[in-house]
């Protein structure tokens, strides 16, 4: 037990985002304390629902969908998912190129398994979804972090990825919509990565599992689109779009040059046959759902529910002395920064303890995702308004006279 979890941290940081602060909020809730989660990207326990014609959908083919399926999903659901890609700008898919798995995580696991031997780097942004980096070292790789710089709006800093690459990196990850900041990432940054892969011969493995939940206007550009000629593994899912997290629906799809990536590509055909498949019943959604795009579409306009209280955190956290935070343009997270003087800040976890402890009130702090400075921490405003507000008043009371012990 004490090796598998010295191979869980990297410079002091651990992969797991709930450690002790997620042990005191299970505490607490067992003696009867209401906690506000703050924490985690799950619409379901704060009144979203997944569309009811899928729900009728899946219902209606839960006995047609028993047993396995093919290793790589559904005939229909990779043929849906080659449609969306083509009208992503993803050309060159093919329903073998498709991949089905019990929610993005699996794949992205199954992705890093199939690539890595001991030694093997992987660039992985800074801030970053969490699991990205634990897979890297499960799989006996090395996550090298590249930063996201929050002057720049959290885009990546292209110097820094250009400073990062060796001769044992062998991909770059770009989280786009990006969890945590919300930051939605321009063409011109992507085709500078995209750039930067070519010559270094790189894996892209591009995370846009919020790519349908782009606000202000905006329009999402998939890297894939930009990357005829590299590799690039692209992920997807129903989670956030569709408002279906517990159903467990995610698939990754290849594109670009397969032909440099065979061996590659064998091991991860080898892996996917090793779990059978994914969920079934889950996975006769992917269809139906890809053709129901427009159904979230009415929560990202202004009047829209998370449009709404994207508007409201952005202007409470600012309202706070010695909070800022960039506004982000995606996803439903907000990553602000604390001043570290003002609040003697040494230890985000140790804050985000004192935070539970006194408000009741659970988020993760920024060394969760990866960011070495004990100054952020995220926030996910998937709550109604009045629980949003009734929040925000209690962090401004908690912030008031806040100063972290030495």
């Amino acid at each position: 037990m004490r090796v598998f979890e010295k191979s869980l941290k990297l410079n002091n940081v651990c992969y797991d985002i709930r450690g002790p602060v997620m042990d005191e909020a299970n505490r607490m809730q067992a003696a009867g304390e209401k906690i506000l989660k703050l924490n985690i990207g799950n619409p379901a326990p704060f009144g979203f629902r997944a569309p009811e014609s899928l729900v009728e959908h899946m219902a209606e083919k839960l006995t047609e969908t028993e047993g396995y399926s093919d290793s790589k999903g559904l005939l229909s659901a990779r043929e849906a998912i080659v449609k969306y890609d083509e009208k992503k700008g993803i050309h060159g898919v093919t329903v073998d190129d498709v991949y089905t798995g019990n929610g993005v995580s699996e794949l992205i696991t199954l992705s890093m398994q199939g690539l890595l031997d001991y030694g093997d780097e992987i660039l992985v942004p800074a801030p970053d979804y969490p699991l990205w980096t634990a897979s890297v070292t499960l799989a006996g790789g090395t996550a090298v972090h590249y930063i996201c710089d929050e002057k720049a709006g959290w885009y990546p800093d292209i110097e820094d990825i250009r400073r990062k690459i060796t001769p044992r990196t062998k991909g770059i990850v770009v989280i786009n919509p990006n969890n945590p900041t919300g930051a939605l990432y321009p063409e011109s940054i992507l085709k500078e990565i995209v750039a930067m892969a070519e010559m270094h011969d790189l894996i892209i493995f591009a995370d846009e599992i919020y790519d349908r939940l782009v606000m202000d206007g905006k329009k999402h550009t998939s890297i894939a689109s930009l990357a005829p000629e590299c590799v690039c593994i692209t992920f997807n899912g129903l989670s956030k779009s569709h408002l279906m997290a517990g159903y467990r629906v995610g698939w990754m799809s290849i594109s670009g040059n397969k032909a440099n990536a065979k061996g590659y590509i064998e091991g991860i055909n080898l892996l996917s046959s090793m779990r059978l498949c994914s969920n079934v019943p889950a996975q006769s959604l992917i269809a139906p759902a890809l053709d129901l795009l427009e159904e979230t579409d009415t929560m990202l306009i202004p009047g829209g529910r998370v449009y709404e209280q994207r508007e409201f955190i952005y202007n409470a956290v600012n309202d706070i002395p010695g909070m800022s935070a960039v506004k982000p343009e995606a996803a439903f997270y907000i990553f602000p920064k604390m001043d570290r003087k003002k609040f003697n800040i040494h230890d985000d976890e140790r804050f985000a303890l004192d935070l539970l402890k006194k408000k009741g009130i659970l988020v993760t702090h920024g060394g969760g995702f990866h960011w070495e400075e004990p100054d952020h921490f995220r926030i996910v405003y998937l709550p109604a308004m009045d629980v949003l507000e009734s929040a925000m008043t209690e962090m401004k009371d908690f912030f008031r006279d806040y100063r972290q012990a030495d």
